[in-house]
C-alpha cells in the first residue's frame, strides 16, 4: 500500500538541523497513517548523506547527489520519487511541531481543489514569521514601496485556515497529483521565488493554496552573519524576485517594479546613515540588486564553482 505522506527533505551542509529535523518528523508523525521519509542531500561537504545511512531508520530513503542542484530542481526530484498522495516538502532547517503534520493533511483532506497547505513558521523563540503573501504584483511592490507591505500583502495570522497566494515551502504539503499536474516546480529558480511560481501556476490551474495556522514549524533559518557571504543570497533573492515578474507580467511591469522595491531599502540605507546599530551597506545591496537584478553573482554561480571543484557528476 501507497503512504499517505511523504515527507521531503532538502538538506545542504546542515548535518545537525537535519537530524533535527528526523527527529521531529518521528516524534510528530499521525499515528495509523503510513508514511515514507525520503532525503535529499544536496553534495554536502559535511557528511550529511553518511550521517542519514548511519540512521538505518525503517522506511528512510536517501537520496545523495554529487553535485550540488538548486532548490526547485531538488525539490521536483523529491517529488517524483515519492510514492505518498501528499508530499511534506521541508528545508534541513525546518522543525515540526506536534500536530503540524495531521492538521496539514486534514486541510487538503477537507478541501479537494487545495494542492499547497503551508505551515505557520516559528523562529527559534517560537515567534510567528511572515510565511504566507499575496502573490507579487504591480500593487504589492507599490505597497511595499509605501512601508504598508505588513498590511496588504502578508496574509499569515489569525487562527483560522484560509486561501492564499502563496505559502513559504519551509514546511507546505503538497498534493503530488497536482504537482505532476503542473509540471513540479520551475529549475529555472534557482532558489528563491520558486514556491511563488509552483503556487501561481497551480493556481492558474484551478488549484488552491492554503495557510494553516493550527500547523506549526520552527525554521531556524541559516543566515550568513557578514556581507560578503550573505552578497549570494541577496543576488539570487532579487534576480528570482524579477524573473518570477517577467515571467507572470508584461515587461513593463517588470520594470516598474524594480525601482518600487528599490526604494524602500534605499530609504533604509539613508535612516542608517543616523541610527548606527544599522548596517547602510547591506540596504545598499539590495537597493542595487532589486534595481539591477541581472548584476552579481548568486547562489546559482557559487554552486557553479562548487560543482567544478568536486568535478561534479551525476546523481547516486
Amino acid at each position: 500500500m501507497d503512504p499517505v505522506i511523504t515527507y521531503c527533505v532538502v538538506n545542504t551542509n546542515g548535518r545537525e538541523l537535519l537530524l533535527r529535523c528526523l527527529a521531529a518528523i518521528d516524534r510528530t508523525a499521525p499515528e495509523g497513517i503510513e508514511c515514507e521519509v525520503l532525503v535529499l542531500d544536496n553534495a554536502s561537504g559535511d557528511r550529511s548523506a553518511e550521517a542519514v545511512r548511519a540512521l538505518a531508520t525503517p522506511g528512510l530513503r536517501l537520496i545523495a547527489l554529487d553535485r550540488r542542484t538548486g532548490k526547485a530542481e531538488n525539490d521536483s526530484i523529491l517529488l517524483r520519487e515519492a510514492r505518498g498522495r501528499y508530499c511534506l516538502l521541508l528545508n534541513e532547517d525546518s522543525e515540526l511541531r506536534p500536530g503540524a503534520p495531521a492538521a496539514l493533511i486534514a486541510a487538503l483532506d477537507a478541501d479537494p481543489r487545495a494542492a499547497v497547505a503551508g505551515a505557520q513558521l516559528l523562529d527559534p523563540e517560537g515567534e510567528p514569521q511572515p510565511c504566507a503573501w499575496r502573490l507579487p504584483s504591480l500593487g504589492t511592490a507599490i505597497a511595499g514601496a509605501l512601508f504598508l507591505h505588513r498590511w496588504l500583502t502578508v496574509q499569515s495570522g489569525g487562527g483560522a485556515t484560509r486561501a492564499v497566494g502563496w505559502t513559504q515551502s519551509s514546511a507546505m504539503l503538497v498534493r503530488r497529483e497536482a504537482a505532476a499536474r503542473v509540471g513540479y516546480l520551475d529549475p529555472d529558480f534557482f532558489v528563491y521565488s520558486d514556491e511563488t511560481d509552483f503556487c501561481k501556476r497551480l493556481g492558474d490551474a484551478g488549484w488552491r493554496t492554503l495557510y494553516v495556522p493550527e500547523a506549526e514549524a520552527f525554521h531556524h533559518e541559516q543566515l550568513a552573519t557578514d556581507l560578503a557571504a550573505e552578497r549570494p543570497r541577496i543576488a539570487e533573492f532579487h534576480r528570482n524576485r524579477d524573473r518570477y515578474m517577467r515571467k507572470h507580467h508584461s515587461a513593463l511591469t517588470a520594470a516598474l517594479v524594480r525601482p518600487l522595491s528599490a526604494f524602500p531599502y534605499l530609504l533604509r540605507a539613508l535612516a542608517a546613515l543616523v541610527l548606527t546599530r544599522l548596517a547602510p551597506r547591506r540596504y545598499l545591496l539590495h537597493a542595487r540588486q532589486a534595481l539591477l537584478p541581472s548584476r552579481g553573482k548568486g547562489i546559482r554561480e557559487a554552486a557553479e564553482r562548487y560543482n567544478g571543484a568536486l568535478g561534479g557528476g551525476a546523481v547516486t
